[in-house]
């Protein structure tokens, strides 16, 4: 196992060198292993995909923070790539309380994570921008007081939550990389223009676009067009899973039949990428 330090040089040089990067978003243990075979050099986790696991809906309030905690520090003891956690929005509303999260991060063994500007309140669900940029300089301070460089990305969380202000959330975007935030993010760009435009406001940083939800799908070469340096995949992968597995139980309830059986991954297979 790489040390926590020689892994967050690595997070932080896939940030700098040329070129876009997937981050893939594993839920448990094992769904990070398989990632980590088929070659993937980084790993985010994913509030939804934890939450399904252990059967609960996803949603601010729904894991608490140690939970969280404990679910990051297994995926990052699963392999040797960096990881960086959904720390939703530092599970709670003051400035202090992200930076704790910050540092309680690092201390499961993660090199990166987010914080965002959803109150997780469905009658005022963002925070002002003065608290919004607030929380990110807090979350920055504790992040560069660690003794390896922990990548702090800022999400913007209006289009996601019922407020589609583009030039809002463009203006926190900019407030937050001012404030030192390394990496921006705004979950619910639909169009070419939109992301490019993001990308442009918050230039020279880097900025992460999540794939694999609903709307518009662009491959990695056509956002590494539009200067998007990081995509992850938020909950995508874990409801392929489970709508996978959904599909073969109601094959059987349903009809019967064992149908779904052919073609699915094998014993072997698996048993291999889970050894070492």
């Amino acid at each position: 196992m790489e040390s926590q330090a020689a892994r967050a040089e690595s997070f932080k040089s896939l940030h700098a060198r040329p070129g876009i990067f997937a981050i893939p978003n594993p839920w448990d243990a094992g769904s990070a292993k398989m990632l980590a075979a088929l070659g993937f050099e980084a790993l985010a986790t994913t509030s939804a995909g934890f939450a399904y696991s252990i059967g609960r809906p996803d949603g601010e309030g729904a894991i608490s923070r140690a939970e969280t905690l404990a679910n990051a520090r297994a995926i990052a003891e699963a392999t040797s790539l960096p990881v960086s956690a959904d720390l939703e929005n530092g599970f709670g509303d003051e400035p202090e309380t992200c930076a704790d999260t910050i540092l309680l991060a690092a201390a499961v063994g993660l090199v990166g994570g987010s914080i965002e500007d959803a109150t997780g309140r469905a009658d005022d669900p963002i925070y002002p921008h003065a608290l919004s940029v607030e929380r990110v300089k807090a979350a920055v301070k504790a992040a560069r007081s660690l003794p390896f460089p922990f990548v702090l990305t800022a999400r913007a969380e209006n289009l996601i939550h019922g407020r589609p202000d583009l030039p809002d959330t463009i203006r926190r975007l900019v407030a937050f990389a001012d404030a030192g935030a390394d990496v921006l993010y705004a979950p619910g760009l639909k169009t070419t223009e939109d992301i490019e435009a993001v990308v442009r406001a918050v230039a020279p940083k880097p900025v992460n676009v999540v794939m694999g939800l609903s709307g518009p799908s662009f491959s990695l070469d056509a956002l590494a067009a539009l200067g998007v340096k990081r995509v992850s995949l938020g909950s995508s992968l874990a409801r392929a899973a489970y709508g996978a597995f959904l599909h073969a139980a109601r094959e059987v309830r349903e009809k019967g039949t064992f149908d779904f059986a052919r073609g699915i991954v094998s014993y072997a297979e698996l048993n291999r990428m889970f050894q070492g």
